[in-house]
């Protein structure tokens, strides 16, 4: 029987990348990629020599039993997407779920995800919160926003430069302009930068600055004496 890991990789800077991760990598048979262009890079920066095969959300069902037999088989195959943790809005969940089915041994590395920095970034309670990843695109959005209305949790959701300034006016819809929000944007990079302000302010900025990269909204919970 093999083994299965799930290989968080930097979010962006590559200085983030632990040397167990770099380590495992080396040592596994097989790397499965959410997108190979962009694996091969990190890859061959850390002098990385192994198969890589692609697996992500559009290929993973199918590909998923090929994967199980040969972990049966005795191969030791290491997941890895584009930045942070395998599984975490990212393909990993299914291959994940099936290998502890058929027995197969699972370690998950310890290391990078978007989104606890954004949240101890934030200023907003981070003892208790509630992860959203992406939302849904069109069917099933406004009934996510209103499950969440009266979450007194701090919620955090990722989002795409394109629909951040659409995502800001719909929470303004279901929670109020006056809800305190934290975005955060190209985390660990270069142009790392996190506003924090109202949703109606948070508007106001990302309307006068062009959103790039990619995005974490921190929103602030309903207060109970609100509700």
């Amino acid at each position: 029987m093999g083994k299965l890991f799930l290989v968080p990789t930097p979010i962006g800077n590559l200085g983030d990348m632990t040397f167990r991760a770099v380590e495992t990598l080396n040592q596994v048979d097989l790397i499965l990629a959410e997108d190979t262009r962009t694996s091969i890079k990190l890859l061959k920066h850390f002098s990385i020599q192994k198969p890589l095969v692609s697996f992500h959300m559009h290929n993973e069902h199918r590909k998923l039993s090929e994967v199980i037999s040969k972990l049966i088989s005795g191969y030791t195959i290491a997941v890895i997407s584009d930045a942070g943790t395998p599984g975490i809005s990212d393909p990993g969940f299914l291959l994940v779920r099936e290998a502890i089915a058929n027995e197969v041994e699972v370690e998950c590395l310890p290391g990078s995800t978007a989104l606890i920095p954004a949240l101890v970034l934030s200023g907003l309670s981070t003892e208790r919160f509630v992860f959203e990843g992406f939302l849904p695109p069109k069917k099933g959005r406004k009934k996510r926003f209103e499950n969440l209305v009266d979450e007194t949790r701090t919620i955090i959701l990722y989002e795409s430069p394109h629909k951040i300034l659409k995502t800001l006016n719909q929470l303004i819809d279901f929670f109020g302009s006056e809800r305190a929000v934290s975005v955060s944007r190209e985390l660990s990079k270069m142009y790392e930068e996190t506003f924090r302000g109202t949703l109606i302010e948070a508007i106001e900025y990302f309307s006068l600055h062009i959103p790039k990269g990619e995005f974490v909204i921190c929103l602030e919970g309903a207060q109970k004496n609100n509700r």
